[in-house]
């Protein structure tokens, strides 16, 4: 009688079929002894060797930053910055001034404290907790000497396995060392699944049961499917050997399904450096340029100059081609002290996105002088309000475009409100632009960072696909075009899905764009209509992928 082979199944998050040896992340940084004390004449030397190594710290990030563009440097430059926020450095001075506790001790503690408060608020603070205690492990290993957390080092390629990754991390993966990526926590839109598909890893986040895979033991992983199958076959090492060049596959520069329907495939951009390269993969536009790069770590806003010049370092990039320029999106996963309040309870469902226009209406105002500006002698220029919630919204958005002599502004459907009211939020909106990261988190009750939640907090669930239909319904109504620029762009399986629901764009990290034109390009318009029907249907997140891969066989001919 043949064994069943026990499969550990998760939220697959990039696609990729590869084969390879498991390797563990190292062990963490270990607690410091609580009991030790230092005499009280030095303890205001042992407080200094905090700020010392903090600096430390947040220098080899800022070093490790500068190699690297895109997704990987905003988040490393955002951990290097955290590494010496007094909020952790002078918590634990204090620590070690008022109680006698050692320095990396006294780091322990209040990088504990602090990663736990915001866990517990949930949204984006909870999201950076793991950022706290990244921080937290690299300073407490500089002040006893140890090596710093981080990849392992192999002599062959390898399959990394980890509770989590911190995304500084996973930032500097080295594709040709790390095979595939595979979590027993995180969740579908983590910083370690957007930076994972941005390398073109395959992974898969929330696999229950990995961390029991012995070091060094074979395995495959599907980041398509989801799965980790111990001790691959034979067989299935030569369908994976034969399938690894998908991940590669390279974009013409025209997205079109089976049938010849046009699908543009955009890229998602956050600053002039990602543009080139964006433009570089022939992306057809841009379909989500960030615009908070302008606005991060500064105490006051930019100035209108400023901003003109940041946005037509963009702009130029992609002449002649769509970019759709998205206001600021502060709040939330994005605070900024001169427009969002820290204190607030609730950060995800507070001040953000476009109602930071009510308490700082100059701010808006200002960003769209510069966007007018840089895109003076253009007609392929867009702009688009994130966090729309009401018809009124849109209309208020759309005015004020129209004054500045944009005249092609648009909305965010992020919010479930604007879904199931699209038919009259596109009365005044000229285009609509889903991200489907928040409107999943929305439309589920669930936090996109919290791993436990990965399941509900899935672009693949029934009723987030329905809120889809739904605004592409009154697109075509009113002959308004529809988007899609939140990650679930990048699996090629839902991009196919998206494309039988009436999504006519799908912006995304531009690796992903090879992968996803392959898949649109095999699936005739009555296949992509067949599967989105199929996950509509669908019980859970996870009979609708399987449901519409069902009807998509030829995305495991190729990998995908």
């Amino acid at each position: 009688m043949t064994a069943v082979r026990q499969i550990i199944r998760g939220v697959g998050v990039s696609p990729g079929v590869v084969v390879g040896p498991v390797r563990r992340m190292p062990d963490p940084v270990p607690e410091p002894d609580a009991g030790a004390r230092v005499a009280e004449p030095d303890r205001a030397s042992e407080a200094g060797r905090i700020t010392e190594a903090a600096a430390a710290v947040r220098a080899d990030l800022a070093a490790r930053a500068s190699a690297v563009t895109g997704d990987a440097r905003d988040v490393l430059e955002a951990t290097a910055l955290m590494a010496d926020d007094p909020t952790l450095t002078d918590a634990a001075a204090a620590l070690v001034t008022a109680e006698g506790l050692t320095a990396q001790r006294g780091v322990w503690q209040a990088g504990s404290e602090v990663a736990a408060t915001m866990a517990a608020l949930g949204g984006y603070l909870g999201e950076r907790a793991r950022d706290v205690t990244d921080v937290r492990d690299r300073i407490v290993a500089r002040l006893t000497g140890r090596a710093a957390p981080g990849i392992p080092v192999a002599d062959e390629p390898f399959v990394l396995v980890a509770a989590d990754l911190a995304p500084a991390d996973t930032a500097t993966l080295d594709p040709t060392q790390v095979l595939a990526l595979v979590t027993e926590s995180g969740g579908p839109t983590s910083h370690t699944a957007i930076l994972a598909r941005a390398l073109g890893l395959p992974a898969i986040v929330a696999a229950s049961g990995v961390l029991a895979l012995p070091d060094g033991a074979p395995v495959l992983v599907d980041g398509g499917a989801g799965t980790v199958v111990p001790d691959p076959s034979p067989r299935d090492q030569e369908r994976a050997a034969a399938l690894r060049s998908a991940a590669s596959l390279a974009f013409s520069g025209h997205g079109v399904t089976g049938s010849g329907t046009p699908i543009a495939l955009l890229a998602n951009v956050g600053d002039a450096a990602g543009a080139l390269v964006a433009a570089s993969t022939g992306a057809q536009g841009v379909g989500l340029f960030r615009t908070e790069f302008c606005f991060l770590d500064r105490r006051e806003p930019p100035t209108v100059a400023e901003q003109v010049e940041a946005y037509t370092a963009v702009l130029d990039a992609f002449t002649g081609r769509r970019v759709v320029v998205r206001t600021l999106d502060a709040g939330a996963d994005k605070p900024l002290p001169f427009v969002t309040d820290a204190a607030e309870a609730n950060p995800a469902l507070g001040v953000r996105g476009l109602r930071t226009a009510a308490r700082a209406p100059r701010l808006l105002d200002d960003q769209l002088t510069a966007i007018a500006e840089a895109a003076r002698g253009r007609d392929d220029v867009w702009v688009m309000a994130p966090m729309v919630a009401t018809a009124a919204e849109a209309h208020d958005f759309v005015t004020r475009c129209a004054t500045r002599g944009l005249r092609t502004a648009g909305v965010m459907v992020e919010v479930p409100a604007a879904a199931l009211c699209a038919d009259a939020v596109l009365e005044h909106a000229a285009f609509a632009s889903i991200g489907t990261n928040d409107l999943a988190q929305y439309c589920m009750a669930a936090d996109r960072q919290l791993g436990e939640l990965a399941a509900l907090n899935d672009p693949w669930q029934p009723a987030v696909l329905r809120l889809v239909e739904l605004t592409c319904r009154a697109g075509r109504r009113r002959s308004r075009p529809v988007g899609v620029c939140g990650e679930a762009a990048a699996d090629p399986a839902l991009a196919c899905v998206l494309a039988g629901l009436g999504v006519s764009s799908l912006s995304m990290s531009p690796r992903a764009l090879g992968p996803v034109a392959a898949a649109l390009a095999g699936a005739a318009d009555d296949a992509c209509a067949a599967a989105a029907e199929a996950a509509l249907a669908a019980p859970s997140a996870a009979d609708a992928r399987a449901g519409a891969r069902a009807l998509l066989p030829h995305l495991a001919d190729v990998g995908l």
